[in-house]
This record gives structure tokens, C-alpha cells and sequence, in this order.
């Protein structure tokens, strides 16, 4: 009978032991995310960048059924080359576990053990949320609802701009979630710098985000997490025509194919990775990267 105690890396254990600061990244955007062999790559990149912050780097993920939270090399080699990595949220872990399979955890999987284990701040990308169509299809990530209960401070670049965006941000509001722009307050739309919606709150250094950490922490009045929303500078992000162009073909070829639910997402981001000629790609590693850093200066400041 396997034992399905989460284990840690010897040096996010040796973190958790002396304190230090310590940031949960995602496993599902080196599976699932981005193309290989670029997604090797970009992980080791991410674990850098944290690492120069002044952080420990804890990637989480799942081997033969084990909750890992700091993944060695060799286990972030396998899950980027397997063709058998199943992605995981909060629903699978448990079915997972006991198939003893490989997975790969998703924003609401990844925040969930990051909190269990006593981790404050996770790094993406972008977030899920409500899909297009959702009126009639109910297609909404669980990011939403678990992040309504997790007491964790997520840096990402918003939510995916494949989504509704509007609808994403309502239904954020109705869960409790707090959202706090990083030197702004208009909400980032992931490739690009604006989605189009103001922010009630803004923030303009690591500390003060960390000051909004300790607050909830003291007031102990509501454990949904807290949104850093880290837009990319407007030279860095996709160019806006060329995103609307895509993003109009993507889900043209979403109907057409009838790909709908956890597929959706994969396919859209493979879509752009290929119509764009890897601009999108790129745009993305931007994405995730500076978010790793900010991810890395708040978990030090706290």
C-alpha cells in the first residue's frame, strides 16, 4: 500500500525548517503549457529566477502517485517528456494517487498543496476562469471556487485573455477574491498589458503586497486568496490586432473540432504558439518570468 504523505525536496524541506522564503510554482505549464524541448527549459529558467530573488523555488507536482512539493530535476525532466503526465486539479489528486499516476497540477491543484504546506505565494502565468459561452455551457475553471478558500497570494499576469475576462472578474468579486494590480489599476489580459477593466486596489512594491498578506493573515476574516495582478510592460506584450486575429481563429477551430472543457485551453495556447510563428511563446516565457521574480520579492519581504 503506498503512502500518500506529501513529500518535500530536500530543499524546500531545508527552507520550511529555517524559515525561509519559499515559492510554489505550477507543473502543468512544463506538461501542458508550452512546447518542447522549451518547456525543460523555461522550468529550470523559472527555478533561477526565483532563486536569484532571494527565494526557494518549490515546483509541485505528482511521481507514480506521490504529491512532490519541490520536484528534483530528474522528476521536472520526466514530467516535460512524458507523454504520459495527467493534468491534475483539486478533483484528481486523490484518483491520481491512488493509479499511481504522473500528473501535473493546475493553478487550483498547485494552490491547494501549496497552502496545505504552508506556502503563501505561487507564481503563474495567467489564471483560469470563465470560459466564452459559459451562459450555456457551464464551462468555468475550478481555479475560481479554489481560490475562494485557499489563503495564498498568487502572482500572475491575470487571466488567460482566451477567457471572459469580464465574467472571470464578476465571478472573482462574488467568491471573496481580492485582486490587487502591481503598479496599476487596470487588470493585465495575460498576452496583453490591458484587458480592458479597472482594478479597485493597486500596490507599487513587494512590501506592500506583503503588508495586505499580513493583514488577512491578522484579521483571519476570510481565506480566499489574494490575486497580484503583474501586467507585462505595453513593449513586451503581443501585439493586440495580431491577438484579436488569433484568438477569433483559435475559437472558430474550437467549434468546428467540438473541443470543449480542459481541452479548451491547451488547444487555444497551441494554436497561438503556431499561428503567431512562437511570438506568443515568447510573450509567454516574458510572462511567467517576471512573475517568478515578483512572486520571489514578495515571499522575501514577508
Amino acid at each position: 500500500m503506498i503512502n500518500h504523505v506529501i513529500r518535500f525536496g530536500p530543499e524546500v524541506e531545508a527552507a520550511r525548517n529555517a524559515g525561509a522564503p519559499i515559492v510554489a510554482l505550477e507543473s502543468t505549464i512544463i506538461s501542458h503549457g508550452l512546447p518542447r524541448p522549451a518547456n525543460l527549459t523555461v522550468a529550470k529558467e523559472i527555478e533561477s529566477t526565483v532563486r536569484a530573488a532571494g527565494a526557494v523555488p518549490a515546483t509541485i507536482g505528482m511521481i507514480a502517485g506521490e504529491i512532490v512539493v519541490g520536484l528534483s530535476e530528474p522528476e521536472i525532466e520526466h514530467l516535460a517528456g512524458s507523454d504520459d503526465v495527467v493534468k491534475l486539479s483539486v478533483r484528481d489528486l486523490a484518483p491520481a494517487a491512488a493509479a499511481r499516476a504522473d500528473g501535473a497540477t493546475t493553478v487550483a491543484a498547485t494552490s491547494a498543496i501549496a497552502a496545505r504546506a504552508g506556502i503563501s505565494v505561487f507564481a503563474t502565468g495567467g489564471l483560469g476562469g470563465v470560459h466564452r459561452g459559459a451562459a450555456t455551457t457551464f464551462d468555468e475553471s475550478a481555479d475560481l471556487t479554489a481560490l475562494s478558500r485557499l489563503p495564498i497570494a498568487i502572482v500572475c499576469a491575470g487571466v488567460k485573455s482566451i477567457l471572459d475576462v469580464h465574467a472571470t472578474l464578476e465571478r472573482l468579486e462574488t467568491l471573496g477574491v481580492s485582486v490587487v494590480g502591481y503598479g496599476t489599476r487596470r487588470f493585465p489580459g495575460f498576452y496583453l498589458t490591458d484587458a480592458g477593466f479597472d482594478l479597485d486596489w493597486s500596490a507599487g512594491d513587494p512590501a506592500a503586497i506583503a503588508d495586505i498578506i499580513r493583514a488577512a493573515r491578522t484579521h483571519d476574516v476570510h481565506q480566499g486568496a489574494l490575486i497580484v495582478a503583474n501586467p507585462l510592460p505595453a513593449d513586451e506584450q503581443l501585439d493586440p490586432a495580431l491577438h484579436d486575429r488569433v484568438l477569433a481563429e483559435g475559437l472558430a477551430g474550437l467549434e468546428r473540432d467540438g473541443i470543449t472543457g480542459k481541452d479548451v485551453t491547451p488547444y487555444l495556447l497551441s494554436y497561438f504558439h503556431t499561428a503567431t510563428e512562437g511570438r506568443s511563446l515568447d510573450v509567454n516565457v516574458r510572462i511567467i518570468l517576471r512573475n517568478a521574480d515578483l512572486a520571489a520579492r514578495i515571499a522575501t519581504a514577508l
